[in-house]
């Protein structure tokens, strides 16, 4: 018995003094969102769109916006987000995660490079320079390669919203730009390609949208003014205003750019932006930056760039 007793002792002691530690279990991304406090509005989000579960599993990257984001993107706080559909939030959540894991050190110097979501509509990731950072449509990222069990975190300073509409679409349903549907409609009547541009499903554009004060500071008091005007004249104006390709405000550089009609824009970023046409004695100052389109982006400015 006391031979049993000693071997006991001896094995219980043995069990105290071991030093063993398990390794810290990795989290899945729903874990790594859940423990991190300034995640806490895209944490109540995912709960309120149903996500959490979808984030532990499958092998992802998320962009995903911080609280201050949410609240450089109009959400205050999470009562906020929770004010819209549950369907809404879904998409717009479902456009922040990519179907596979991205490293930061996959990001190359490159602009604009798709990468679809799982939400069904394409991201558009850009490098501009070796020394430079990364952005994602209008988003910057702040950080990046947040490990987890399931994926990669890079965080990002703006809430994405996937598009609906566009570019002709994104115009008419603003009442701020109802001359510039009138101004494109008209000129349509002589050069097509005005309106085909702004509705194409096979190219993008970007289009600088003045708004119906810029066009009244520029000489066209009212609608019917614009309906009057020569085609031509609207045609050359309009097409002043359109950029071949997408330009997301963290992509523009100060410099020239070529317009769609020819002619040459002055872009400065080192206030603010703006854009000057070259027969405007003002420089344009853009009011709203990256609406996102199905076929490009809009940023509406406050004066007509004249050719």
């Amino acid at each position: 018995m006391q031979t049993s007793m000693a071997l006991l002792m001896i094995g219980f002691l043995g069990a105290c003094t071991d030093n063993t530690v398990d390794p810290p279990r990795i989290q899945t991304v729903a874990d790594v969102v859940t423990a991190n406090s300034d995640f806490s509005i895209l944490r109540d989000a995912l709960e309120y769109a149903g996500l959490t579960g979808d984030l532990r599993q499958g092998n992802l990257t998320v962009l995903a916006p911080n609280n201050a984001a949410f609240q450089a993107s109009g959400f205050a706080d999470a009562a906020a987000v929770r004010a819209l559909p549950t369907s809404t939030v879904k998409s717009v959540l479902l456009y922040h995660v990519l179907g596979f894991r991205i490293p930061a050190s996959a990001f190359t110097v490159d602009k604009n490079v798709v990468i679809p979501s799982l939400q069904g509509g394409n991201v558009y990731i850009s490098k501009l320079a070796a020394s430079s950072g990364v952005s994602v449509n209008n988003a910057r990222i702040t950080k990046t390669d947040i490990q987890a069990e399931n994926g990669v975190i890079h965080v990002i300073d703006r809430v994405m919203m996937p598009p609906t509409r566009n570019l002709l679409e994104i115009a008419q349903g603003n009442p701020n730009l109802t001359y510039l549907v009138a101004a494109a409609t008209r000129a349509a009547t002589s050069n097509p390609a005005v309106v085909s541009s702004l509705t194409s499903t096979s190219s993008a554009f970007t289009v600088f949208a003045p708004t119906n004060e810029a066009f009244i500071a520029a000489g066209f008091p009212s609608i019917a003014s614009i309906q009057a005007a020569p085609a031509e004249t609207l045609a050359a104006v309009i097409l002043n205003h359109v950029l071949p390709g997408r330009a997301f405000s963290p992509t523009l550089a100060t410099g020239n750019v070529a317009a769609a009609g020819g002619g040459q824009l002055a872009v400065d970023v080192s206030s603010g932006v703006t854009v000057k046409g070259k027969g405007s004695t003002q420089a344009a100052k853009v009011l709203m930056a990256d609406m996102l389109a199905t076929n490009g982006v809009v940023h509406v400015i406050d004066r007509v760039l004249l050719p």
